[in-house]
C-alpha cells in the first residue's frame, strides 16, 4: 500500500529546525556534501529572486484589480484574492530569507521564516477551493446556482485560514518534525483534486459541443483557461508526487542537493505563474490601468 509519508520524508528548509547549529559550509548548501553539487540551490534561490521581482508586483496587481472591481466579479475571486495575498507575502520574505541564511543566521528570524514557509506549504488549499468552485459551476450548474452568494465562500475562506495559521504556527514552533506528514498529505490532496476537477471540466465542455461546428466563445475561453490550469497543476505539483516516493533509489547528494531542491523550486514558482495566469485575463485601458477584459460570463462557466 502506498505510504504518503515517503513523499516528503525530509521537508525543505532543514536548517530551519536547528537554527543554532554549528558553523560549517555556506548555509545555502544545507549539507556539507552539497558543496560538490550546488546547482540545485542556485536554481532554488534564483526562483526566490524571480518571485520577488515578478511574483510580488503581479500578486499586488491581482489584489488591486479584484478589490477595485465593483462589477462583473467571478465567484472564485475571493479565493484568488486570498491566494494572491499569501503568495505576495511569501515572495516578500525573500530578502529576509537570503540575508538571514547567508549572513545573520539569527535563531529568532528562523522562527519567523518557518511561519512563512508554513503559510506557503498549505496555501494550495485555496487552489483546491478555486478548482472545486469552477468544477461545480460547469459540471453541476444547478447546485452551483443555489449558493452563488458569497456567504458560503467566506465561511470556507475562514476555515482554510484557520487551517493555514494552525499549520504555520505549529511549523514555526515545532519545526518540520511535526508537519512533514501533513505537508505530504496536502500536496497529494491538492494534486488529486485539481487534476480530477480540471479533467472533469474539460470533459464536460468538450461534450457540450459534440456535433456542433464551433464552441460558444464563453465556453471556449473557459476551456482554454481550464486547460492552462491543468498544465500548470501538472508542472508545479506532478514532480513532487512522481519523484519523492523513490528517495531510496537516489544517492544522498542526488536527492538532498539536486532533486528535492529542484522540486521545491518548481512548487515555489506558483507564486509567479498563478498571478501571471490571472493577469492574462486583463488588458490595459488608456495606458493607465488594468481591467477585466472578459466581461461576458455565464453562470455555468463562471470561473
Amino acid at each position: 500500500m502506498f505510504n504518503a509519508t515517503l513523499i516528503f520524508p525530509t521537508v525543505p528548509y532543514e536548517n530551519l529546525s536547528s537554527p543554532a547549529g554549528p558553523p560549517g559550509p555556506p548555509l545555502w548548501y544545507e549539507h556539507p556534501e552539497c558543496a560538490v553539487a550546488p546547482y540545485g540551490f542556485v536554481f532554488y534561490f534564483g526562483v526566490k529572486v524571480l518571485n520577488l521581482a515578478v511574483g510580488t508586483p503581479c500578486n499586488i496587481l491581482v489584489i488591486w484589480q479584484i478589490v477595485s472591481r465593483k462589477s462583473d466579479a467571478s465567484t472564485s475571486d475571493i479565493f484568488i484574492l486570498n491566494l494572491a495575498v499569501l503568495d505576495a507575502y511569501f515572495s516578500l520574505m525573500t530578502p529576509t530569507d537570503l540575508v538571514n541564511r547567508l549572513v545573520l543566521n539569527d535563531s529568532r528570524i528562523w522562527y519567523f521564516l518557518r511561519f512563512g514557509y508554513g503559510i506557503k506549504d498549505v496555501a494550495p488549499l485555496f487552489l483546491v477551493c478555486i478548482c472545486v468552485d469552477r468544477y461545480m459551476a460547469v459540471v453541476h450548474p444547478v447546485i452551483f446556482s443555489s449558493y452563488r452568494d458569497n456567504l458560503t465562500r467566506i465561511g470556507l475562506t475562514v476555515v482554510v485560514w484557520g487551517l493555514i495559521l494552525a499549520y504555520a504556527i505549529t511549523k514555526s514552533i515545532g519545526g518540520n518534525l511535526y508537519t512533514s506528514n501533513i505537508f505530504s498529505g496536502v500536496i497529494l490532496f491538492t494534486f488529486a483534486v485539481m487534476v480530477f476537477c480540471n479533467i472533469s471540466i474539460i470533459w464536460v465542455l468538450r461534450r457540450s459541443v459534440a456535433g456542433k461546428e464551433e464552441m460558444h466563445p464563453v465556453k471556449k475561453r473557459a476551456f482554454k483557461m481550464v486547460l492552462t490550469n491543468l498544465g500548470i497543476t501538472v508542472f508545479n505539483y506532478l514532480p513532487p508526487v512522481a519523484l519523492m516516493p523513490f528517495k531510496s533509489y537516489y544517492t544522498f547528494v542526488e536527492f538532498h542537493c539536486q532533486i528535492s531542491r529542484s522540486v521545491y523550486s518548481l512548487m515555489d514558482l506558483s507564486c509567479s505563474i498563478e498571478p501571471l495566469l490571472y493577469i492574462t485575463k486583463m488588458e490595459r485601458v488608456n495606458g493607465r490601468c488594468c481591467r477585466q477584459c472578459f466581461s461576458e460570463r455565464s453562470a455555468d462557466v463562471n470561473v
